[in-house]
């Protein structure tokens, strides 16, 4: 083999080994809001990003503009979360990161195709789905000695949640524009966070939840309540969507945490404040079990 022919296989290799090296992070909720920010700013920092999102043009533009790849998947149609699963597993050998991002406030009460709340479903139903389908594949992942995280937005709105079992789809209480449904939905990812961690022990993965602050962006635009916070304060209200993202980037990058795995942050600050169910272990067990059977998964997850 000629100098030149042997350089060349070896710049070929150095590529190939550098492409194996490259972080792969699935974001969902990333065609609008923190999520957008997050996934412009991990790809400038080197990793692929997965861009999901429920709006095709915003998907699809966000996705060419960084230079990813785009992902469609409307949450409240659990069967978008397994063919989005399927999707990804084809797309990537590895995923270091999962960012269950996506969720929302809604101001009715309104239920999906698979017949639960939207609330409840868009933020802890769909994530919990996609995050065991996607499980294996993380687990892979850090059995290479890759540090593999799941990062889940939560809320400080869990302080006003109320987890009832029985009561998913907040069918026996008052329905309050969404707002307790909402923070009882945020409850539910702390609550899973913590027994996703717990559950990954042993495994490479860690898991963790964050409240990203009150933000100036499009969330709740359906609540009468966050429209006229918006006319009052002429849109002012909250900090800017960049300092929102922070957060998620922080956690989502490739730095350590220096956090045990299973820690809720407020925005940067360790063990934010929660209500007491959040800290409730038996609960989240239960929650757990109930969830599995909702989506329609079993064992060992």
């Amino acid at each position: 083999m000629s100098d030149a022919a042997e350089a060349e296989q070896t710049e070929q290799s150095k590529r190939a080994e550098g492409a194996s090296r490259r972080r792969t992070i699935v974001l969902t909720g990333a065609s609008s809001g923190i999520g957008t920010v997050a996934a412009e700013q991990l790809s400038a920092l080197g990793n692929e990003v997965a861009v999901v999102g429920r709006n095709p043009e915003r998907t699809r533009a966000i996705a060419e503009r960084i230079g990813a790849t785009p992902f469609l998947a409307d949450f409240e149609r659990l069967d978008d979360v397994r063919a989005l699963a399927d999707a990804l597993l084809d797309r990537y050998e590895t995923i270091d990161v999962l960012a269950n991002n996506a969720g929302g406030l809604n101001h009715r009460r309104e239920l999906t195709i698979d017949g639960h709340e939207r609330t409840i479903q868009n933020n802890h139903l769909a994530p919990f789905l996609l995050t065991h389908l996607l499980r294996p594949r993380l687990e892979e992942t850090a059995a290479l000695g890759r540090d593999v995280r799941v990062v889940n937005t939560a809320s400080l709105a869990n302080r006003f949640g109320s987890l009832r079992l029985d009561d998913l789809d907040w069918e026996r209480r008052r329905w309050a524009g969404g707002w307790r449904a909402y923070g009882t939905a945020k409850l539910a990812t702390i609550l899973f966070t913590v027994e996703l961690a717990e559950r990954l022990t042993g495994t490479g993965v860690t898991a963790y939840s964050f409240h990203p602050g009150t933000i100036a962006t499009n969330f709740g635009r359906t609540s009468p309540l966050i429209r006229f916070g918006a006319l009052v304060t002429r849109g002012t209200y909250g900090i800017p969507v960049e300092e929102g993202a922070a957060p998620l980037v922080r956690l989502a990058a490739e730095s350590p945490v220096l956090a045990p795995s299973g820690t809720y942050f407020d925005r940067f600050t360790v063990n934010g404040a929660t209500t007491a169910q959040a800290k409730d272990a038996q609960l989240g067990r239960d929650l757990w079990t109930v969830t599995q059977t909702l989506v329609g998964v079993g064992a060992p997850v």
